[in-house]
């Protein structure tokens, strides 16, 4: 079965399974390929790819792996490698600059308070560096608005999600009226009428921080390149080779 799953969706996801078991075999391999806030000392610049290939747990990479299996061949096939490839990365580059994005505005926020407060700044930052110190303790940690900034510069973004987030918005674009299957809910539901309630859903959990380890936001930005590409390319969509 796993052969007759077209070859870019094929290889991504033996991508996504080799790295993960990588990352448990190999020492500091998630330090290195997990995507860290862009202003963090812990952040390099092969870190906007390679968090795609990352992921947290087992239930975090069956999850993203079956979604992309369940939408990506039907996508490949439609659009061709070219786009289907441009579609799946630009969704992930989308996800990791919302993202972070929000969290430059959260982070400036806290960085300006704690300054109000006579907090130095550069010694969290300092800290806050895990492969000189791993993940130690400043004299200012016990104060929350100290800990959050430290938390910020040293929690990293992991897994496909924003790349798959933008292959389900890119197939909802183009097949609207396709029906699928969730849990929880009796009867199949129009993938038009899911994708604004999961985006919605995701936006106000990502704002408000609800549900903790998720990047909802990442999952928003994805999503939005997803629409994009396929609107640009829905009028040619059986032109594509």
């Amino acid at each position: 079965m796993f052969n007759n799953i077209p070859p870019i969706t094929r290889n991504i996801i033996i991508i996504n399974i080799v790295v993960f078991i990588a990352a448990y075999l190999i020492p500091f391999l998630d330090l290195n390929l997990t995507g860290f806030y862009p202003f963090s000392p812990n952040f390099k610049s092969w870190q906007i790819i390679t968090h795609m290939f990352m992921h947290g747990s087992f239930m975090h990479i069956l999850f993203n792996m079956f979604t992309l299996f369940s939408f990506g061949p039907i996508l490949e096939q439609a659009l061709g490698d070219k786009k289907y490839l441009i579609l799946y990365f630009l969704s992930g580059l989308g996800a990791f600059f919302l993202f972070n994005l929000w969290n430059f505005i959260e982070i400036q926020q806290l960085i300006s308070q704690l300054k109000e407060m006579n907090i130095d700044v550069s010694e969290i930052y300092s800290s806050s560096d895990l492969r000189t110190y791993g993940y130690s303790r400043t004299a200012y940690l016990d104060q929350p608005l100290s800990r959050s900034l430290y938390e910020g510069l040293t929690g990293g973004m992991v897994g496909a999600s924003g790349a798959i987030f933008g292959v389900i918005a890119a197939f909802a674009t183009l097949y609207p009226e396709a029906k699928i299957g969730i849990m929880f809910i009796p009867v199949p539901v129009k993938v038009k009428y899911l994708l604004p309630i999961i985006i919605v859903g995701s936006v106000v959990l990502g704002v408000t921080g609800n549900v903790g380890g998720i990047a909802h936001l990442a999952h928003v930005g994805g999503a939005i390149v997803g629409f994009i590409l396929a609107m640009i390319w829905k009028k040619h969509l059986y032109r594509f080779k």
